[in-house]
């Protein structure tokens, strides 16, 4: 069982940064690919970013190409999303996922384990 626990969310203007956290409880951290997804209201679920624990490699989506960079932690099994540049449409529950893959990718159907979500209210 892989348990998630997201962080940091909150309110900040446009043009402003904000950083989760999405501490993972798991004792093969490295088997496993993070994700950050979003979800506005109305909207449906979206990958933001992505990254494999087993290689490095990271994803983005090109709404956020630029002004997001992931990052992890393996020795504190935590994976980051700092986000700049913020925009009033980056307003999103955000939720980290983790996926048993090598690759990570940015479809929420292939997550096998989701965290909680923490609110990114982005005010214009």
């Amino acid at each position: 069982e892989v348990q998630l626990q997201a962080s940091g969310g909150g309110l900040v203007q446009a043009g402003g940064s904000l950083r989760l956290s999405c501490a993972v409880s798991t004792f093969t951290f490295d088997d496993y690919a993070i994700g950050w997804f979003r979800q506005a209201p109305g909207k449906e679920r979206e990958g933001v970013s992505c990254i494999s624990n087993t290689d490095g490699s990271t994803n983005y989506a090109d709404s956020v190409k630029g002004r997001f960079t992931i990052s992890s932690d393996n020795a504190k099994n935590t994976v980051y999303l700092q986000m700049n540049s913020l925009k009033p449409e980056d307003t999103a529950v955000y939720y980290c996922a983790a996926d048993f893959s090598s690759w990570c990718g940015l479809w929420p159907i292939e997550q096998d384990y989701w965290g909680q979500g923490t609110l990114v209210t982005v005010s214009s």
